[in-house]
């Protein structure tokens, strides 16, 4: 059974920085793309950030570059989001996912998700 577990969410105060990990099991997600995605309430589930597993190729989206970094460790089968200068306006539940490439930015065309872990963000 494939599993994505998410944790290292919390509060924190404006500028300051959190890393988020997501362990992966169940299956050999060496050739998979495994992304990071946010929804806040009321809000649809936006793109955030994503790697390739097999590569050191990673994407971004615009409002995190510079901020953000996506990384993985291939023997833990761990990828991370490490998160700095956060804004209370990127308060939301931080999802990881994993889809076959190409690389898409959109949630629908990844087929494996973790349960989410909440960044909460004061001001």
């Amino acid at each position: 059974q494939v599993q994505l577990v998410e944790s290292g969410g919390g509060l924190v105060q404006a500028g300051g920085s959190l890393r988020l990990s997501c362990a992966a099991s169940g299956r050999t997600f060496s050739s998979y793309i495994m992304g990071w995605f946010r929804q806040a309430p009321g809000k649809e589930r936006e793109f955030v950030a994503a790697i390739r597993w097999n590569g050191d190729t990673t994407y971004y989206a615009d409002s995190v570059k510079g901020r953000f970094t996506v990384s993985r460790d291939n023997a833990k089968n761990t990828v991370y989001l490490k998160m700095n200068s956060l804004k209370p306006e990127e308060t939301a539940v931080y999802y990881c996912a994993a889809q076959m490439p190409p690389f898409r930015s959109e949630p629908d065309q990844y087929g494996y998700w973790g349960q989410g872990t909440q960044v909460t963000v004061s001001s």
